[in-house]
């Protein structure tokens, strides 16, 4: 059979992208359609101004400790327009480096929805369809708003990044990534936060002492961080949104953010009505090798809800292309991934948390909480947390787990090593390198279970 495309991406995002241009570099003759803009959630809603606005928010505390070490800081003025704007240039940037990467592939590009024909067709909103031997379901997630009275007058992740101006007051709801990463952005730039989270204890899933240390940490910034709570409804009062919540308490504020989980973006696609199967959360049901059960289709990145981040998105795409069609078979690998949350402190983990490895076998658990040196003249009381998870007999390491000034980089790197997997001795034997934080990894001597 004669198809007009070897592959037929649909979705412009990182798993989608690197999927087409590998894909497109190895000969193959690829079309990607992209309804929105190039980039996906990532670099347009996502990890990309995000990290910007972090980076931001960051200078609040750099103004304030400025003055311990000698230096007369003026009074500073924050103002959210600029900051809105030269986000949106560098958004602008990236999105055309994508486009044009894949233009330069080779990759047939084409600025609209996409569905799912058949098993090897694909119609575009337009109305225009093109067959294609395989077809790569690449359409990310997409924020789940609660159904609650006046849902509709709070926003999402999607809506933040292009407010007109900052709010004055603001609640959050939610307690994962998102959630808690902007309720440390919106506290920095002098917003007055409220986070409201129904479960006991914000990040689940993330180890117990990182989970309580962070919580402390943005308390001590002055964010109003309520678990075990939850908002009941939402209506416009006095120029702003009067919100309820399940204690009877009622607050007014200028905006709700519901940072309630993300859902794969898969409605309307069509794959239903194909065979596809699709999880109880809409998500692809993919083998090892990102195939669904119809041969020809496949599905990389947050649609799949498998590991719902950036890189792994990109590990997969570059693993469906290089099996397909450069007949180098790779699965790619979800054990042992690191992770950061930006929130301020940062924080980043790789591997087992405790209660896991406890549940797995005998452990040994080494942590230490220390104030960074940049904090003591700056008189900042916050203290950083670091902690490795070491399996009692082999003494593997099985997790690391910081909070504090540059936890990702760190983290990133330790990683390597665990992965390799070295033992508590082979942390122990590396020189340290000082005055630095990172020496407390290869310092730590005292099992602290």
């Amino acid at each position: 059979m004669s198809f007009d495309f070897d592959l037929f991406v649909i979705g412009g995002g990182s798993g989608g992208v690197r999927a087409a241009r590998v894909a497109a570099e190895a000969g193959a003759r690829v079309g990607l359609a992209e309804e929105y803009r190039y980039g996906g959630t990532c670099v347009i809603r996502g990890c990309v101004p995000k990290k910007l606005m972090v980076y931001a928010a960051g200078f609040a505390d750099a103004f304030e400790d400025a003055r311990g070490y000698g230096w007369k800081v003026g009074p500073a003025r924050f103002e959210w327009c600029d900051l809105i704007a030269a986000k949106d240039a560098e958004i602008s940037r990236l999105e055309a480096v994508y486009h044009d990467g894949l233009r330069r592939a080779g990759v047939a590009l084409f600025g609209a929805r996409a569905v799912v024909a058949d098993a090897h067709r694909v119609r575009l909103a337009t109305g225009a369809e093109y067959t294609a031997k395989h077809l790569l379901i690449a359409t990310g997630g997409w924020p789940v708003v609660p159904e609650i009275p006046g849902s509709e007058l709070g926003i999402t992740s999607n809506e933040m990044f292009q407010l007109e101006a900052q709010p004055g007051r603001m609640i959050i709801v939610g307690g994962g990534y998102i959630a808690c990463e902007f309720a440390g952005i919106m506290n920095g730039l002098g917003t007055h936060v409220t986070q409201l989270y129904r479960g006991d204890q914000i990040l689940r899933g993330f180890d117990a002492d990182l989970r309580d240390h962070l919580a402390a940490a943005m308390r001590e910034r002055g964010i109003v961080l309520e678990i075990q709570r939850d908002l009941v409804s939402i209506a416009r009062d006095r120029g702003g949104l009067r919100v309820e919540l399940d204690n009877g308490e009622a607050h007014l504020v200028d905006a709700v953010l519901f940072a309630t989980g993300r859902r794969p973006n898969t409605a309307g696609l069509g794959l239903e009505r194909l065979g596809v199967e699709l999880k109880a959360d809409g998500a692809v049901a993919v083998d090892a090798w990102s195939q669904s059960g119809v041969p020809s289709i496949f599905a990389v990145g947050d649609v799949t809800h498998r590991a719902a981040l950036t890189p792994v998105a990109i590990r997969e795409g570059e693993a469906f292309a290089r099996t397909v069609f450069k007949a180098q078979p790779v699965r790619p690998d979800h054990l042992m991934i690191p992770t950061a949350v930006f929130t301020r402190p940062e924080l980043a983990t790789v591997g087992m948390t405790e209660a896991e490895a406890r549940a797995a076998g005998g452990v040994e658990i080494y942590r230490t909480r220390f104030r960074p040196m940049a904090n003591i003249l700056a008189g900042r009381r916050e203290k950083m947390l670091m902690k490795l998870v070491v399996e009692a007999g082999s003494r593997r390491v099985l997790g690391c787990h910081i909070v504090g000034p540059g936890a990702a980089e760190l983290v990133q790197l330790a990683a390597v090593a665990i992965r390799m997997g070295a033992t508590k001795e082979d942390f122990d034997s590396t020189m340290a390198v000082h005055p630095t934080a990172a020496e407390e990894l290869v310092t730590m001597r005292s099992d602290a279970a």
